[in-house]
């Protein structure tokens, strides 16, 4: 199989282009200079033996000419214009999988057939992307010869060892591109290419002059990698080549010099020019159990030392595992509120930039843990084998999907030691690791399952969990006698297996593609993290701890690339590339991190309208000639948006923005109406999800005067605004024996789970979001070693009762096995439970006592009080006390509408959130107050609680409590003529047939 490469994908040549447009009006030319030993023929630089020409790079264009066209290459592109041009450095960003590579080898072509350019030299951070770029040669090698008419570059590795190649580099006249690490250039002090004194291969010149003689143009793979920083020695390395001019390319730049093109993770993915991805996420639930503590990281801040701590924290509502910033000497028992951390306390804190680390003081010891390490966590290595196994289903069902159409799938293990997928024995017996062991028995159990026997036919089950998998892991630097030099091998020398392993991931992508090859799984620590990545790898494990890491970017981008079949042509569509993440964080974490690593990696914003986002829309002019719409106006079309409110100062998109959008009533600017559509275009993508409240903007609803001030109000106001107290009497018998039941019919409890939930992952101007999908799957997880706590002493302080009630209530509900079981979520289950019941009991033996006549509520609230509301969330009103009501349901609606209907009423309110009556399930808020005009002309004055239903099985058991305490409180107030009248209702009628009845009754004892 070989790979088929298209030469006519739009953003490939846009980016080409980008760099081409910077050297607009260059003539095809080239420098050449003498290097004989004497002086005859030109310019003596290299002494060698016999007349040679050096062939190399130039550039004719002026300064100006080239900062003229950079500014408008960055026009045509979208991006904000260089204001001058101090550096011949130009950037190119392009999204992991998007074929960066390919990008930059054609335009090596392209630069060598418009200008003449011959020289070349690509920098790599590290020998894994180097070998990468080797292969990339490589295998498109054919296609370059049959796109630029036989047209071939010559490519070499640079070795120290072997510096004659220097010297064909230097006099050839083909295109020459030596591909070279930046630990081969950096280091003046020992590297051969800084060499002086004589050399027969370059006849005592330095290999760096004669490279700089050629003037190269330097071709830069991820230079955020190889500068080193600002004034890093990769940079002055870079500089001291003398380079024609630098083409930086990259997904992640630190530094962005002059772009002059960007195609970048929004973009590939709303063009599908990469797989979509999937989060199938696995988080701990009911483990609570032991002392856990996870280290997040440690700081120095002005000399105050601290670390972050992820810890189980007690809060109202059970155990959340929470991030703390604890220093040395804290008490984590007091920290979290559990008593479970007793006597644990945070001992030494190390917070070095190279090395971070806190002593956790136990009871028997102390236990020291590096960044990412926990103690008192579950089972660690039960959770990678669910991880494992997840992985490995995961890629058996893309298998059944995706082999019929001749697609091989591969799937990517990143672990945190190299020794638990491999082990060596001092004498060099090679054995499996813990890894490879779980991973053979969990493929081995599925290749046995019957939705999986297609795949497996005639297979035998023995050998084939052995075959499908391999590792990878790179030492970067040896001893070989007294000299260290970079070698390509697995976790250990001389194995044989190791170099097949090594050769098929690296360099024969084509032949691991194959369904005739059985590698499919693929075990790396971090070498693979860069300079590898195969178009069919469609699951990636992170066995180790992604949530301290800040690395998922480049995690995935080992697997974003389309996929490819066995005649290695490209497959399009999401419904083929979907690349899934198994990860050890929930979903909404991963998105969320992986937003915020983009923005920090890329510089993207967002959400936000940047100044020049409007710069590249295309205006035709009255002659039928073409024009960017250009900066300034593209920055007036920001500033009418922010007059507007559409964004604020900074380009942050509004929601009145997003309703505009929604509703399809943007406008603009009369001089820009005829580009609404591609400015709508662009501000669609930036404004993410059009997801508005039902409205246009919170505005305040205002109190109607007349109604607030009228007599039939006031009147009933004085009825219904004294505060009470309330007492309460149970039986603590009863009391005893309804916690028991309670607990004994509560839902079981469950032992520690590990749950899995997958979500699809959605990248847009607007943000990362993630959108949950099918795959839901619980996993039970064995806890061991637990020490149960005193039940008795943690529930007599979450419930208040006696340690004898509480004993006897637990003996009498028979789930004393269940608390072993789950120690902390029985608890919870039964403080929760046994509070419920007695907040329960007291309502039935409540009595209020109207307090002082000072103690009320002042009818001057409803004006001082602000009351905000949507619009769409009210109704306009004749006869209620505000000009608006809010109403939070249809049934509220439908009250409102008949009250305002209703002759017989006079005056009514929506009771504000501050009117409220204290009862102990809670604060207890009624509904409405209103007042009703009988027959006879008389008042009466109501407080109604409006209900969808009034059947008690309809109510939850706290609202129907809350409804008893309510009718206390207000028989508190009947102290007066015509005392307030509290009842529920679900419709106006009933509140009218009350009154029907109470005037009836009136005029009978009359």
């Amino acid at each position: 199989m070989k790979f088929q490469f298209e030469a006519n994908l739009q953003y490939q040549r846009d980016a080409i282009d980008a760099v081409l447009g910077l050297f607009r009006g260059q003539e095809i030319c080239r420098t050449q200079f003498t290097v004989t030993k004497s002086g005859a023929g030109g310019q003596n630089l290299f002494g060698f033996e016999r007349d040679d020409i050096g062939v190399g790079n130039r550039l004719m264009l002026l300064p100006e000419r080239m900062h003229e066209n950079l500014r408008d290459v960055q026009l045509r592109n979208g991006l904000r214009q260089s204001e001058n041009l101090e550096s011949s450095d130009f950037t190119v960003e392009m999204e992991t999988g998007t074929g960066k590579t390919y990008v930059y080898l054609r335009t090596i072509f392209e630069l060598n057939r418009d200008f003449g350019f011959t020289k070349f030299i690509i920098v790599v951070p590290s020998v894994a992307i180097r070998e990468g770029v080797a292969t990339s040669l490589r295998v498109t090698a054919e296609h370059f010869r049959a796109l630029y008419g036989g047209v071939t570059l010559e490519s070499f590795t640079y070795d120290s060892s072997n510096l004659g190649q220097l010297r064909n580099f230097a006099t050839s006249s083909r295109i020459q591109v030596m591909v070279v690490t930046v630990g081969a250039i950096n280091k003046k002090d020992t590297n051969n290419i800084y060499g002086k004194g004589a050399n027969e291969e370059t006849g005592g010149a330095r290999p760096i002059d004669l490279i700089r003689a050629t003037q190269p143009i330097l071709i830069v793979d991820e230079p955020q990698k190889v500068d080193g920083g600002l004034s890093g020695a990769g940079r002055e390395a870079l500089q001291a080549m003398n380079p024609l001019c630098t083409l930086r390319y990259s997904a992640t730049h630190a530094d962005k010099h002059h772009m002059v093109f960007r195609f970048d993770a929004v973009d590939a993915y709303r063009g599908r020019w990469v797989k979509q991805i999937e989060v199938a996420a696995a988080t701990i639930e009911d483990a609570h159990n032991k002392p856990y503590v996870r280290l997040l990281g440690t700081s120095n801040k002005r000399g105050v030392i601290s670390a972050q701590l992820d810890l189980d924290v007690a809060t109202a509502t059970g155990v959340t595992r929470r991030t703390k910033s604890v220093s040395d000497g804290d008490d984590l028992e007091q920290t979290t509120g559990r008593a479970v951390y007793a006597n644990c306390r945070v001992g030494e804190i190390r917070a070095a930039k190279t090395a971070s680390s806190v002593e956790i003081r136990v009871p028997g010891g102390q236990k020291f843990l590096n960044v990412g390490e926990a103690y008192g966590d579950v089972d660690a290595l039960a959770v990678q084998r669910q991880m494992i196994r997840r992985t490995i289903k995961e890629h058996l069902d893309k298998e059944l999907r995706l082999r019929p159409r001749g697609i091989k799938v591969l799937s990517l293990f990143f672990i945190d030691q190299v020794d638990k997928y491999r082990v060596f024995a001092a004498d060099g017996v090679e054995s499996k690791g813990i890894y490879a062991q779980i991973f053979e028995e969990e493929y081995e159990r599925l290749a046995r399952h019957p939705d999986y026997r297609t795949l497996f036919e005639g297979v035998d089950h023995r050998h084939v969990a052995a075959d499908v998998h391999g590792g990878y892991f790179s030492i970067d630097r040896k001893k070989v006698g007294s000299k260290t030099v970079e070698v390509l091998r697995d976790s250990k020398e001389g194995a044989k297996t190791d170099d097949d392993t090594y050769r098929l991931i690296m360099r024969d992508k084509e032949r691991l593609l194959s369904l005739e090859t059985p590698l499919k799984f693929i075990f790396s620590h971090s070498a693979l993290r860069e300079g590898w990545d195969n178009p069919n790898v469609f699951q990636i494990c992170t066995l180790r701890d992604v949530r301290t890491e800040v690395e998922r970017r480049q995690t995935i981008g080992r697997g974003l690339r389309l996929c490819v079949d066995q005649s290695g042509q490209r497959v399009p569509g999401f419904d083929v590339n979907t690349l899934t993440v198994i990860a050890n964080e929930s979903y909404e974490e991963f998105a969320a991190k992986l937003q915020h690593e983009m923005e920090a990696d890329t510089g993207i914003r967002f959400g936000f309208v940047e100044e020049h986002e409007f710069a590249r829309i295309v205006v035709t002019h009255a002659d039928g000639t073409t024009a960017c719409l250009g900066l300034e106006d593209s920055k007036a079309i920001r500033n009418y948006l922010r007059a507007q409110g559409f964004v604020d100062d900074n380009g942050k998109v509004q929601d009145a923005l997003r309703k505009a959008l929604r509703d399809e009533t943007l406008v603009v600017p009369e001089a820009f109406a005829a580009h609404i559509k591609p400015i709508r275009d662009i501000l669609l993508r930036i404004s993410g999800r059009l997801e508005v409240k039902d409205a246009d903007k919170r505005q305040r609803v205002q109190a109607r005067q007349a109604n607030l001030h009228s007599e039939d109000f006031k009147a009933l106001w004085a009825r219904i605004r004294h505060k009470t107290s309330y007492r309460v009497q149970f039986d603590n018998a009863k009391l005893i024996e309804d916690c028991a039941h309670a607990i004994e019919r509560a839902p079981a409890i469950p032992k520690a789970r590990l749950q899995w939930r997958k979500a699809g992952i959605v990248i847009d101007k607007g943000g990362v979001d993630a959108k949950e999908r099918e795959g839901s799957a619980t996993v039970v997880l064995d806890e061991t070693d637990i020490e149960l706590p005193d039940i008795l002493s943690v529930l007599q302080d979450a419930t208040h009762l006696t340690r004898k009630s509480i004993l006897e209530i637990l003996l009498a509900s028979e789930r004393l096995d269940d608390f072993k079981r789950n120690p902390q979520a029985f608890i919870e289950l039964a403080s929760a439970t046994i509070n419920q019941c007695k907040r329960h009991a007291l309502v039935d033996g409540i009595k209020y006592h109207r307090l002082g006549d000072s103690e009320y509520y002042a009818q001057e609230l409803f004006e001082s009080e602000e009351l905000m509301a949507y619009m769409g969330s009210f109704v306009e009103t004749t006869r209620s006390v505000y000009e608006q009501v809010v109403c939070d349901s249809d049934v509220e609606r439908r009250f409102v509408d008949e009250i305002e209907k209703n002759e017989a009423i006079k005056v009514y309110a929506k009771l504000p959130r501050w009117f409220t009556v204290p009862t102990p399930l809670g604060d207890y808020n009624p509904d409405w107050a209103i007042v009703v005009k009988t027959d006879e002309g008389d008042r009466l004055y109501f407080v109604v609680e409006t209900k969808g239903s009034l059947l008690i099985d309809a109510l939850r058991k706290t609202e129907h409590g809350k409804i008893e305490c309510a009718k206390a409180h207000f028989d508190a107030l009947r102290v007066q003529e015509s005392p307030p009248i509290y009842m529920p209702a679900t419709q106006l009628e009933e509140v009218l047939d009350c009154a029907r009845t109470i005037d009836g009754t009136r005029r009978n004892s009359r």
